[in-house]
């Protein structure tokens, strides 16, 4: 018996670019921050020649990256992030080259959650956390709105109780 199962269409925020752009300048900015204070403790304490010329590889190479994940990963995660939720699954299909499409039963999911950190605070988003038995999944960067709309709803297909509103988890 074959189900067909349409391709999911929902797409996640465009502020996503935004907070994972600044995430990223931030986490990105702090280990340059302890690489530049390591070479200058080289220089200072006369450490080994192959410490300083290891930190400046390592920094070069932190670099590279830290481009890749400022400006272009964020564009790419965006535009390939796509979910759906029906009374019989929840879809998630993201990545391009490394392509994933996951379909999580409705009848499997034990909980859902909405979290929501400082940054996604600034633009209205939330980040929605489906459970189940054996993992549990994200769709990150949902306007307020549509997180908690999305939330309701799978709760109500999973037949699932809200056993503490306050903390933004639903459970069975």
């Amino acid at each position: 018996m074959y189900i067909h199962i349409d391709e999911p269409t929902q797409t996640i925020s465009k502020n996503a670019v935004k907070v994972w752009r600044i995430s990223n300048t931030i986490g990105h900015t702090i280990v340059l921050i302890i690489i530049a204070i390591l070479l200058l403790c080289t220089e200072k304490f006369d450490w080994y020649n192959w410490v300083g010329i290891t930190l400046y590889v390592i920094g070069g190479l932190f670099i590279i990256s830290a481009v890749f994940s400022i400006f272009i990963e964020p564009v790419y995660l965006q535009k390939t992030w796509r979910y759906q939720v029906d009374k019989d699954f929840v879809q998630l299909k993201f990545g391009r080259w490394e392509q994933q499409h996951i379909l999580i039963p409705m009848e499997k999911v034990e909980y859902v959650r909405t979290e929501q950190g400082p940054l996604m605070r600034r633009y209205g988003l939330y980040e929605l956390e489906i459970g189940t038995t054996a993992s549990n999944h994200k769709i990150p960067a949902i306007p307020a709105d549509t997180a908690k709309t999305l939330k309701a709803e799978i709760a109500t297909y999973a037949k699932i109780k809200d056993s503490n509103p306050e903390e933004g988890e639903v459970e069975a």
